[in-house]
């Protein structure tokens, strides 16, 4: 008889653990996802922690440890939500990478969205232009302006005079000015 009653009394835990649930669900999935996303996560990923929050509820339902006053019960869904979308950020496939100070540099302020923007499609369109080049010629310019190597050794590297290395560069400019302007218009 004894454990009918708490047999009985653990059915109705877990119903009204799943009540409760699916109250906070319906009220606070777009919240919970936000704070899933924030921790640095996809949406996909942010979603399957979600539901994560929500196993791990119903299994701490399961043993009593949930809180029985109903207004603590989001705050509770939440901090199980944000750890497990903080240890699934941590998985190494996840895991954000960490930077030295240094390495960053600060924000120009000087700078707008639209400056930059333009800037990224000059870029894009200059990486155009210069896969348009035969591979002696980008070779040219890739060690001589992007890595800034001095000429005798682009000379040295591709078996060629140093006058050679000029004469290819001097075209190659010529053909990126050429190139850029004509996609410019």
């Amino acid at each position: 008889m004894h454990t009918q009653l708490s047999r009985k009394a653990d059915s109705r835990r877990l119903d009204d653990a799943l009540d409760d649930l699916g109250r906070l669900i319906q009220s606070e999935r777009a919240k919970l996802a936000h704070i899933a996303r924030r921790e640095g996560l996809t949406a996909e990923d942010a979603i399957d922690c979600v539901q994560d929050g929500c196993c791990t509820f119903l299994r701490l339902a399961q043993t009593g440890q949930v809180p029985e006053n109903a207004s603590e019960l989001p705050a509770f869904l939440t901090t199980i939500v944000k750890n497990a979308a903080r240890n699934k950020r941590r998985l190494h496939h996840v895991a954000l990478p960490h930077e030295a100070l240094d390495a960053i540099d600060p924000p120009g302020d000087d700078a707008s969205t639209d400056q930059l923007i333009a800037r990224a499609e000059e870029h894009v369109r200059l990486r155009a232009c210069v896969d348009r080049l035969c591979d002696t010629q980008k070779a040219v310019v890739t060690w001589r302006l992007l890595d800034e190597q001095p000429g005798e050794n682009v000379a040295e590297a591709l078996g060629i005079s140093r006058g050679h290395v000029d004469v290819l560069l001097h075209r190659a400019k010529i053909q990126l000015r050429a190139c850029l302007t004509d996609d410019a218009h």
